[in-house]
């Protein structure tokens, strides 16, 4: 047997292999049948190499060796069709109830607006609600101003920040409970680095869809690089802002400054023209009486209260975001595709836009993981349109903070104000420096590198980033205490 037909039949074997992975890629049947005719087409050619090069035809070695490997790509070609003649046939995935009541509601255009405007309603209500419980709880801005001592270390706040967006896998609702705390009394020197542990913590959503590439080495890499770019550079504007704000105060200077111009009375006064407060009131009023004319001591209608205003901030934004999702996902698609390829300022600003619509940054940025998996977008192209995500997610901060009235409402919108320069002048430093711009992307470039060669470290990172080592300073601080 010469060289030459070795070289087919090795060529043939690794067909076999390609044909037989096919089976368990997960594409869709089209893409399948796609594939499966260049396969075929590559097959057929390389058979009438074969035959040609084989110079005894009567040599019952190379007989049996052809018929083999005949056989056996005959064997995987009739495995793949029965899959695909099984996926056409099988039944699509049950939807939930929410999802087809949502369904029903976007076919009728007024219907879906009107929704979405309930749950936005719903939302100012909840912050407001929650902000209200809080001085009921703990017996006003003051007190609540010395229960909040005991969580003065801004280290522990960033903890704190980025284990529950972990466990709830939502920034927008963090930050929302956030701007509700400092209403109630929370110190925003404080509540600033939850701000910033919220950023780290909404990165996991999209590192989780990442793993389900995971059977395929090439796409896993590229999705993994494409998810835990995200991560990289919430860490990164982390380490350059924490340090910056424990010693120079900067983010609560400047959302000082911005609050001032609304509440200042050198200025205008927001409260005065704020419609949304004015809308929000009776309802708010109303639950308020609701809790407070509970049976039993006091603290108990509070703690009620409480925990409607957090079930309810939770609820509305989860809600809001699944009909966002459906009522505007062609036109986020059409505004992805047509803005992420031009230039880096409109990735980011699509980025923005699409979160800003969504109303879910970990939904916008897990939008993309599949894309770079399957090789249609770079790194280069994804790390801008994430740091648009960023920003946009601050909107639900900013409206969050609309709702609230009174005393303590100039310290909710202050907070809401650093989110959004949190984000603006991470975006700024961090990408406008050549140096910090690539940081992120090497970063994630390389542990994905490792992941696809070692499975195990991506399971690790997860879990390690996100929940093993915040509870472990967690436990060291308490210990040292």
């Amino acid at each position: 047997m010469n060289t030459e037909q070795l070289s087919l039949e090795h060529r043939l074997l690794l067909l076999r292999d390609e044909i037989k992975a096919l089976e368990v890629s997960g594409l869709s049947p089209d893409i399948l049948k796609e594939k499966l005719k260049q396969l075929m087409k590559e097959r057929a050619a390389l058979e009438d190499e074969l035959i040609n090069c084989v110079v005894d035809p009567a040599n019952d070695y190379h007989v049996e060796s052809w018929h083999g490997l005949r056989d056996g790509l005959l064997a995987a070609v009739e495995s793949l069709h029965a899959n695909l003649d099984k996926k056409r046939e099988a039944p699509a995935p049950k939807e939930g109830l929410i999802t087809r009541t949502f369904k029903a509601i976007t076919a009728r255009p007024w219907l879906a607006w009107i929704t979405t405007f309930c749950f936005v309603y719903l939302l100012l209500v909840a912050v407001s609600s929650l902000g209200e419980s809080f001085k009921l709880l703990f017996g006003g801005a003051e007190s609540a101003k010395s229960l909040f001592a005991f969580a003065t270390n801004p280290f522990m706040g960033l903890i704190m920040g980025i284990l529950a967006t972990a466990i709830i896998q939502s920034s927008s609702t963090t930050t929302s409970i956030c701007v509700a705390l400092c209403a109630a009394g929370l110190p925003i020197q404080t509540a600033v680095p939850m701000i910033m542990g919220a950023n780290i913590g909404t990165s996991i959503t999209n590192t989780l869809v990442s793993l389900g590439h995971i059977g395929h080495r090439r796409e896993f890499r590229r999705a993994f690089a494409a998810a835990t770019v995200h991560d990289f550079f919430n860490l990164t504007a982390v380490l350059i802002f924490f340090p910056l704000e424990m010693t120079f105060g900067l983010l609560e200077k400047c959302s000082k400054g911005l609050t001032t111009l609304c509440f200042g009375s050198g200025g205008f006064n927001l409260d005065s023209f704020n419609f949304m407060n004015v809308i929000t009131r009776p309802t708010t009023t109303a639950f308020k009486q609701l809790f407070v004319a509970t049976p039993g001591p006091e603290w108990i209608g509070a703690l009620l209260y409480t925990l409607f205003g957090l079930a309810l901030i939770f609820c509305s934004i989860l809600l809001l975001g699944k009909l966002l999702r459906i009522l505007l996902t062609g036109r986020a698609e059409q505004i992805f595709r047509s803005a992420v390829g031009k230039s880096p300022l409109a990735a980011i600003g699509s980025g923005a836009l699409i979160t800003t619509l969504v109303q879910s940054s970990s939904t916008t940025t897990s939008l993309i993981v599949p894309l770079a998996g399957a090789g249609l977008m770079k790194l280069r192209q994804v790390f801008p349109f994430t740091l648009g995500a960023n920003i946009g997610t601050c909107v639900t901060a900013l409206l969050a903070a609309l709702a609230l009235s009174g005393e303590g409402a100039d310290l909710g919108l202050q907070i809401a104000f650093v989110h959004f320069f949190f984000n603006i002048f991470g975006v700024i430093i961090i990408f406008g420096i050549p140096f910090l711009r690539r940081l992120p992307m090497v970063a994630a470039s390389s542990l994905a590198q490792l992941a696809s060669k070692k499975r195990l470290v991506a399971l690790i990172y997860v879990v390690g980033v996100f929940f093993v080592l915040p509870l472990i300073c967690l436990g060291v601080y308490q210990l040292f205490r």
